[in-house]
């Protein structure tokens, strides 16, 4: 049996660290929205291991333990009630067109989790962005019932929305506890920063981007925020809602597709961080870090080029 597993799957202890930190996450997800996030998460991932072993049975290649990890990131970011059909094929286009075509795991220059999340986002944006359920509050929570009660008006969607419709911003404390409406994996502040610890003590994600990004949000922020742009929310609220730190946690720091200097993480985290603010501000999209994040994987491989050619040219002035 041993033997099969290892033909099967690629080895990858940073991977299966980050699936450890994330099972919290899933928990919740499911307390929060019920059990069908769990079927949800089970049905995307079988999708999207055989979306992999489709590509990769051909050059007799192992499949990756990171498309799990993929597959759970693109279902935390999903809505509860998102179509089965319609998560089906954001991961097969996201494996596909974001890992596969680019020569398989470890040469992707963007995040395919995001690929797919931008994917279902711009071709399905009702059930992405307007079929929103309410989170259970008190035990059991989410675990006897399939999906938990749908939301219709919009001022019981997510903080981010309504902020955006009606300048009114969510309880700080219901932000950080979690128990609000929006995608499976991202209400929960408090979840997330336990993952950012425990991702940060196993050196599984580089601290240093998650750093940048919230340097670069906090300054773009509350610069706009202090000149009274109407449309930039207090920073605090921002940086607890809208799936900011779950982008900055788990997205931004994929090791293939961010920069491999320190000080390039740097640079990228923050650019990350900036972006983000622009696009929720004055974009038509609430959440603006999936968008921000891909725009950073385009340039990382340039922010580190740079990084090394500034090194090296100050190594030749110092010489």
């Amino acid at each position: 049996m041993s033997d099969i597993k290892k033909t099967l799957f690629m080895k990858q202890k940073l991977m299966r660290k980050v699936i450890y930190s994330l099972i919290p996450i899933v928990i919740a997800s499911v307390y929060f929205f019920g059990l069908r996030a769990l079927v949800l998460m089970a049905w995307v991932t079988a999708i999207g291991i055989a979306a992999e072993w489709f590509f990769e049975k051909r050059y007799n290649k192992p499949i990756s333990e990171a498309v799990i990890v993929t597959c759970m990131l693109y279902t935390l970011t999903l809505p509860p009630s998102t179509p089965f059909w319609i998560a089906g094929v954001g991961i097969v286009f996201g494996v596909i067109f974001g890992k596969e075509v680019f020569g398989g795991f470890g040469r992707n220059v963007f995040n395919p989790a995001l690929v797919a999340r931008s994917f279902v986002y711009i071709c399905f944006p009702e059930p992405l962005t307007i079929h929103w359920v309410k989170s259970a509050a008190g035990f059991p929570g989410g675990f006897t019932v399939w999906l938990t009660e749908s939301i219709d008006a919009i001022s019981q969607s997510t903080p981010m929305l309504i902020f955006r419709e009606t300048t009114t911003m969510e309880s700080f404390t219901r932000l950080f506890l979690g128990n609000t409406p929006g995608s499976l994996g991202e209400t929960s502040a408090l979840l997330i920063i336990f993952a950012a610890i425990y991702l940060i003590y196993t050196k599984s994600a580089a601290w240093q981007t998650m750093a940048g990004v919230f340097m670069g949000y906090l300054f773009m922020s509350s610069s706009l925020y202090i000149f009274g742009a109407p449309t930039v929310p207090n920073p605090l609220f921002g940086l607890l809602s809208g799936g900011l730190l779950f982008g900055a946690v788990f997205m931004a720091t994929d090791p293939i597709s961010s920069p491999m200097t320190k000080e390039g993480r740097w640079i990228y985290g923050i650019l990350i961080g900036i972006v983000t603010v622009i696009i929720r501000g004055y974009a038509l999209f609430a959440g603006g870090i999936m968008f921000a994040i891909l725009i950073g994987n385009t340039f990382a491989p340039l922010i580190d080029e740079g990084v090394k050619l500034y090194k090296s040219n100050r190594k030749k002035v110092t010489a």
